[in-house]
């Protein structure tokens, strides 16, 4: 998923509901942030968009290694594969594969397709179409809080349209530096009838002056092989600024028979 007002400057954080989904070690903490000059809710939401589109255009693209780890609970099946990421903007995203170990159905069936289904959404080019921003979501302020030991405000997400891609859920905006921390909830509508639902949190670091996704924990329940559990984790990031005249690639095939 490629994931952005509200009023008033240092609500209680009594008013922050707990999400029932919450990956382990998601060090999220709701004592109250204080002794930091924050910004303003609504000012760290506005500047928080303001650099979401420069990053859009900044951001010709950039490799990262990628490690997923997938399982079913119900039949205790795992696999883990490791990859070469590379994304060259707007179209281009590409796989290869680095090692893979585990069990070859769970590899095969639940990472590879994850895999296809993102390498499509880029091809298609609807980054746009599931970016967290004003133009797909309505914000609502909902606290102060803390994660990994930073101030964060906290907006509840509703989307305007029931759209694949969608969630209804929690972004965390850091309250210093308006970059997004956390984004948490519920898949709107399902990418496949086979699919009931799908909760996920995924966290973001800055690399580089970019905010750019670190880790995903997500539970899909299915129709057929039950519960589904998925780990993502990027590692070193290398971000290519846009340049004029950058030239786009042909995106190549996700082979996981191997």
């Amino acid at each position: 998923m490629g994931l952005l007002l509200n009023t008033g400057a240092s609500a209680q954080v009594a008013n922050v509901s707990r999400t029932s989904f919450v990956a382990s070690g998601s060090n999220l903490d709701f004592t109250p942030a204080v002794g930091v000059a924050n910004l303003a809710p609504e000012v760290a939401l506005a500047t928080y968009e303001r650099g979401l589109k420069d990053q859009t255009a900044a951001l010709a693209g950039y490799t990262a290694t990628s490690v997923i780890d997938a399982e079913l609970p119900q039949s205790a099946q795992k696999a883990e594969f490791e990859l070469k990421r590379r994304y060259v903007s707007p179209s281009v995203l590409e796989f290869t594969p680095i090692r893979s170990s585990g069990d070859k159905f769970v590899r095969n069936n639940v990472i590879v397709r994850l895999l296809e289904s993102e390498v499509e959404h880029v091809r298609r080019r609807e980054q746009g179409q599931t970016a967290i921003d004003s133009s797909n979501y309505k914000f609502s302020y909902k606290g102060s809080a803390r994660v990994n030991g930073a101030a964060v405000h906290v907006f509840e997400v509703k989307p305007r349209q029931k759209r694949v891609g969608l969630f209804k859920g929690k972004i965390y905006v850091d309250a210093t530096s308006a970059r997004l921390v956390r984004a948490e909830g519920r898949i709107v509508k399902s990418p496949s009838i086979f699919i009931k639902k799908i909760d996920f949190v995924q966290d973001y670091a800055s690399v580089d002056g970019f905010t750019l996704l670190s880790h995903i924990h997500s539970e899909a329940e299915t129709r057929l092989i039950g519960k589904t559990v998925v780990d993502i984790s990027q590692r070193d990031y290398q971000p290519q600024l846009a340049t004029a005249g950058k030239t786009s690639v042909d995106t190549v095939a996700i082979d996981g028979s191997n």
